[in-house]
């Protein structure tokens, strides 16, 4: 699965995830079996040429997700978790929140 997260900049794992309107780039994370297959970065999301993509992590529940929930994305929020590498831990225990309206 394909999880799309914005960052700061790209510190590999150790990158730290920013609100969408401060992002300088987009992690697009292969995530299966419970770990990080690989991960990517592009200045613009589309730039990813990923036809489907699972899942976007938000730096906190109050950013707009309309956007992606459009598009067909799961859309969850961060607690204290601050780099790629805390946001994958996380998500694999599912203690990331869902954002919902």
């Amino acid at each position: 699965m394909l999880i799309l997260i914005p960052i700061e900049c790209d510190k590999g794992i150790e990158s730290k995830i920013t609100t969408v309107a401060e992002m300088k780039k987009w992690a697009v994370v292969d995530f299966d079996e419970g770990e990080a297959k690989s991960i990517s970065f592009y200045d613009d999301r589309t730039q990813s040429g990923a036809e489907w993509i699972d899942f976007v992590i938000l730096e906190n529940r109050f950013e707009n997700a309309m956007d992606f929930m459009n598009e067909g994305m799961m859309c969850l929020a961060c607690r204290e978790e601050e780099t790629i590498e805390e946001i994958l831990s996380a998500f694999k225990f599912k203690e990331l929140d869902e954002i919902g309206f």
